[in-house]
């Protein structure tokens, strides 16, 4: 497997670990009953991010900001892998992007501010170049 690969697998399992980490505080705070629900505002009395604790909501908005990450991260790593690109400026930007990643989630659970921000900008900046990267 590529560096890149591997990066783009513990990618995913850090997404495993992000689901976790919000499912568990999420289904205490709100029970089955909502969690299970098909979760139309109505039945539930609004959003469900609206009634949960502020960290839990916050690590609703980590898990869903990684998912968005991850497609773009994703592509960038099939079109190294597939266009036989890779080398040790785009393995250290997948394993860049993953350790932004890695330390996104305690940065949004804890509100650091501006370092999320700063740390987000690292992870989208990584993707970005190795596409960029890709089209040289």
């Amino acid at each position: 497997m590529t560096p890149e690969l591997t990066a783009l697998t513990l990618a995913a399992l850090l997404q495993v670990v992000q689901f976790v980490l919000m499912s568990v505080p999420a289904n205490l705070e709100l029970g089955p009953g909502k969690t299970m629900s098909p979760r139309d505002r109505a039945r539930l009395g609004g959003s469900l991010e609206d009634q949960l604790s502020p960290k839990t909501a916050r690590l609703l908005r980590a898990l869903n900001n990684h998912f968005e990450g991850l497609i773009l991260f994703s592509i960038a790593v099939f079109v190294i892998t597939f266009s036989d690109q890779g080398n040790a400026m785009t393995a250290g930007l997948s394993f860049l992007y993953l350790l932004a990643r890695t330390l996104y989630v305690p940065a949004y659970y804890f509100g650091w501010t501006p370092w999320r921000s700063i740390i987000w900008l690292v992870g989208f900046g990584a993707t970005a170049l190795m596409l960029v990267v890709a089209l040289i």
